[in-house]
């Protein structure tokens, strides 16, 4: 059972699991209580699978005091030692709000789902959980939402209205499907502009399946972490992990459709390729600042987020009466 209380069920119940609407993320709400983007602990995948800390909110300038024995000296304020003649040290606070970041994928492969919910569904309430819990906690929102054809960016602001927007762009989604095409639209173009739009001490979530990043990819991702949290949300459909039986199956998309036929050597191959791209998002996790995490279209949304991020403490009688 998932942790959305009865009320949200009605709400998630009414959406038809291939598109999502405004008052189903305003539902979420309440369960994003559940939800802390605070943690003492990562339990994401990183390098030696040991956990590591969020590097935390951003420092902003206090105050320069008079230079003492032990103080570091690249924290110096040159220029009021120069003012004074006399040795200053500046002084730092931890920000009092913190920018929180949602890149979510809406090209055509994230319209996809064999169980559960489509991809784009899952990463619309993902990024809904993260909005109200950002909200709750007084941080600022922001992000980008983007399909083939280009993104919509929203530039951080703290309040309700912030995350309001983002519902907005996220329930248009389903208008954005782009019309079949051979070649894939990669990545990297929002990747580009999330570092653009990123200010050092933010926590940055991307909902995604990754597919086809662009070859600059890794680039973008290491640099977005050398000064901010990153947290690869990896959405994948149980079909993608492994095909079905041996049999002939009826692939359509659109209004195209094919004939595809399983046979053991097609299904070992799909599987190694699946597993290549999870190894080579979790090698990218390896990178300090970057944190790996993996949902599958019909697992618990909250309940990923939560054990991600090291806040799994729900009890039982919760956890079995509600479900999403």
């Amino acid at each position: 059972m998932s942790l959305l209380n009865t009320a949200n069920r009605a709400a998630v119940d009414g959406d038809n699991l291939v598109h999502v609407s405004t008052e189903t993320l305003i539902a979420l709400r309440a369960a994003a209580e559940g939800l802390t983007l605070k943690p003492n602990r990562i339990a994401a995948r990183q390098s030696g699978n040991y956990q590591s800390r969020f590097k935390g909110r951003g420092m902003e300038f206090d105050e320069a005091r008079l230079y003492q024995p032990g103080d570091d000296v690249r924290n110096l304020d040159w220029r009021v030692t120069a003012r004074t003649g006399k040795p200053h040290t500046k002084l730092f606070r931890e920000e009092r709000e913190r920018t929180v970041l949602t890149w979510v994928d809406m090209r055509p492969t994230m319209f996809f789902a064999t169980r559960g919910a489509f991809k784009s569904v899952i990463a619309a309430r993902a990024a809904a959980l993260v909005a109200w819990s950002a909200n709750q906690q007084g941080d600022r929102l922001g992000g980008l939402v983007f399909n083939a054809e280009g993104h919509h960016e929203l530039r951080p602001k703290r309040g309700k209205a912030a995350v309001l927007k983002l519902f907005q762009l996220l329930s248009q989604a389903s208008s954005w499907q782009s019309q079949h095409n051979e070649q894939e639209p990669d990545a990297n173009n929002a990747l580009a502009r999330l570092r653009r739009v990123a200010k050092p001490g933010s926590l940055i979530f991307l909902f995604s399946d990754f597919r086809n990043l662009g070859a600059q990819a890794e680039s973008h991702l290491v640099q977005l972490a050398r000064h901010n949290d990153v947290v690869l949300f990896h959405i994948h459909d149980p079909l993608e992990q492994e095909l079905p039986k041996r049999g002939v199956y009826r692939v359509a998309w659109g209004e195209s459709s094919k004939l595809f036929t399983g046979n053991k050597t097609t299904q070992t191959n799909y599987q190694q390729q699946f597993q290549q791209h999870c190894d080579e998002l979790q090698q990218l996790a390896r990178f300090p600042g970057i944190h790996y995490l993996a949902c599958a279209t019909n697992e618990d949304v909250l309940l990923k987020l939560q054990a991600g991020l090291g806040q799994a403490r729900i009890s039982h009688q919760t956890a079995t009466r509600n479900k999403i």
